[in-house]
């Protein structure tokens, strides 16, 4: 996935979910850091969103003077709250997820039964050895290998337990297909292909009566110089 930019907004007003800022830890409390994003109000990164793992101590993770890297959560400019998080929010959100939903992703692990497949969620779906095709495979990595960019399609969610099942079947069988019309010639290219098959054949046979004609031409010559010989 690619490396989101930093931006650099000049007022509360501009700030929007997701948006990526640098930043300095200014005050730290109990439940969270405040964070000086040069606007007009300071940032909180609540203690639950300083790490991915839990947090025990606000000054477990930063202190006052450290430069972070944030992302907005929420803002409300009329109350001049802004929420941040250094959890780095997922490129697909949960509720974005849909069975049949078509992504992009990279093999991110190989297993016995499967791979791994991240497409920018909060996690990794699985594309199981049973949903890569109708040919049968002893081992996943005879299909696919780590960092392999794959198309895959959304068999089912679940967000309770946070899973995402996928599959590559039908989008085996569409570009198969495609190949096949892109390979199939029309009923004119078809006519003309044989147009040409005719034509060469025919320009073969024409050099090949002339080339026997030169042929006895040359033989009727040296027949001719012969007979005039014998009769000298």
């Amino acid at each position: 996935m690619e490396e989101e930019r930093t931006e650099r907004p000049t007022s509360i007003f501009e700030l929007r979910p997701k948006m990526q800022l640098e930043g300095v830890v200014r005050r730290i409390e109990l439940y969270g850091a405040f964070v000086d994003l040069g606007l007009e109000r300071d940032g909180l990164i609540h203690i639950s969103r300083l790490s991915d793992r839990p947090v025990s101590r606000v000054t477990d993770v930063v202190k006052e003077g450290d430069r972070v890297t944030v992302w907005v959560t929420d803002v409300d400019p009329d109350a001049g709250r802004i929420a941040l998080t250094m959890v780095k929010p997922p490129d697909v959100e949960w509720k974005d997820i849909k069975e049949g939903n078509v992504y992009t992703g990279k093999v991110v692990r190989i297993e016995r039964y499967g791979v791994f497949v991240d497409f920018g969620a909060e996690r990794p779906g699985l594309l199981h050895v049973r949903e890569m095709g109708h040919r049968f495979i002893h081992h996943p990595s005879e299909m696919f290998q780590l960092g392999d960019e794959i198309e895959v399609r959304v068999l089912h969610v679940n967000r309770r337990k946070k899973q995402i099942d996928l599959t590559i079947d039908d989008l085996l069988e569409t570009s198969l297909e495609e190949e096949e019309e892109v390979h199939l010639p029309t009923p004119m290219e078809w006519a003309f292909k044989k147009a040409q098959e005719e034509a060469r054949r025919r320009e073969k046979e024409r050099a090949s009566a002339a080339k026997k004609s030169v042929l006895r031409a040359e033989q009727e010559e040296i027949l001719s110089r012969t007979l005039q010989q014998l009769g000298q």
